[in-house]
């Protein structure tokens, strides 16, 4: 058996290839873990950032408003002055009251009472209440009836 020839070298060769595929390996999983924990740092970092500036924007627009709120000029506590120059203003009246006509006399029968009038005109309410005469109807028969026609 031969130990040390040509077949020792290759095998020294082979093994060394190995361990250093295997180093070169386990460095890429360690490089490759280190960039994630960067990339979660660096996420974190400016999620950070980005609330800061939210909450710096909030602040300004805060601070704006007071100082809108502060510098608001009072509200007016007297009325305008009145126009010097122009028409005085127009008074509206109320229209005047309506005219009635006089009302209606009835006339005296011969006894001295109204019976028949009223009678006539009960007799009119009745025709108008039961349909016979419209609104129109009832209205000209009782001007005839009290005008003593």
């Amino acid at each position: 058996m031969r130990r040390g020839g040509r077949g020792g070298i290759v095998r020294g060769v082979a093994r060394t290839a190995v361990v250093a595929g295997t180093a070169a390996h386990v460095a890429g999983n360690v490089h490759h873990r280190q960039e994630q924990k960067w990339d979660a740092k660096d996420a974190q970092q400016q999620a950070a950032y980005d609330q800061q500036q939210q909450m710096a924007e909030q602040q300004q627009q805060i601070a704006e408003l007071q100082a809108q709120q502060a510098y608001a000029p009072p509200p007016q506590a007297y009325a305008p002055p009145p126009q010097a120059y122009g028409p005085p203003p127009q008074q509206a009246y109320a229209p005047p009251p309506p005219v009635y006509a006089a009302p209606a006399t009835v006339p005296l029968d011969a006894g001295g009472g109204q019976s028949a009038v009223i009678e006539q005109l009960q007799q009119l309410a009745e025709l108008r209440n039961s349909g016979v005469l419209s609104d129109e109807e009832f209205a000209a028969a009782k001007q005839r009836v009290l005008a003593g026609g």
